[in-house]
């Protein structure tokens, strides 16, 4: 089987300094493509750096909900430069969106980058990497708003069923992520169970969510196959058939080449 995981922070530890034995590890478990979303302005030309260098590796550019702190307008002018200069392998903007799940989330300011940065997709024509913690309705208020015509994904999904189909229904995909690998998490996992699977992307948010039996060690690209195992038991569609419909969806919506 041939995957692609499409959120890999890769620019981060234990990646970093590591990233050719990184890259063998992956490609040993069918991962021929990751998609590296950056996360503030300072991390552009890193992540920039990393898909031109390595082939498995693309590139999101972004300013993630998480590090509002150290967002300013001139970086969102620093991400329009970088995107009218459209590199080769840019191929979406993120990691963006909403999160009321962290202490003093700023959530006016938070809503200003988010809106500015749709704005940017849907006039630079690029699909969005969308991160939602405790704000998948409001999320779904501001992409109604704001339409960008390449959509996108929302990440690490874990809302309800009706959210999920709401986000679809917008044309939007969902990106599946290691917490349908524990068994507790059962309302994400009958979620993803009963969406469309021309809907579905894999992830690892690697190094972070860390997958069921690898609590504690940093999340690693590869891990994307243990995902798509537990995807193949929630699901009825044959193993073979899940993994190429959500890999013809990966190259679609990234228009990976």
């Amino acid at each position: 089987m041939k995957f692609t995981d499409t959120h890999c922070h890769f620019d981060f530890p234990p990646f970093t300094g590591n990233e050719e034995a990184c890259l063998q590890r992956a490609a040993q478990a069918g991962v021929e493509k990751i998609i590296v979303p950056a996360v503030d302005a300072t991390r552009f030309a890193a992540v920039l750096a990393l898909a031109h260098q390595h082939t498995p590796l693309y590139a999101a550019l972004g300013l993630h909900p998480i590090a509002i702190e150290q967002h300013s307008d001139a970086a969102l002018e620093q991400l329009k430069q970088q995107v009218q200069q459209r590199p080769a392998k840019l191929v979406a903007i993120g990691e963006i969106g909403l999160d009321l799940y962290m202490d003093n989330p700023q959530f006016d300011r938070q809503q200003h980058f988010l809106d500015a940065q749709l704005r940017l997709a849907r006039d630079y024509d690029l699909p969005v990497i969308l991160h939602s913690r405790r704000t998948h309705d409001k999320l779904a208020q501001h992409l109604r708003r704001i339409e960008v015509p390449r959509r996108g994904v929302v990440h690490g999904f874990a809302g309800s069923l009706q959210q999920a189909q709401t986000f679809i229904a917008a044309g939007y995909a969902i990106g599946v992520g290691g917490t349908i690998t524990y068994p507790r998490a059962s309302k994400t996992r009958n979620t993803i169970a009963q969406l469309p699977l021309t809907s579905l992307l894999l992830e690892t948010d690697a190094p972070d969510m860390p997958l069921n039996g690898f609590q504690g060690e940093p999340n690693r690209p590869e891990r994307v196959a243990n995902v798509w195992r537990t995807l193949c038991e929630l699901r009825e569609e044959p193993p073979e058939e899940i993994a190429a419909t959500i890999a013809a969806t990966s190259e679609r919506l990234f228009q990976l080449r």
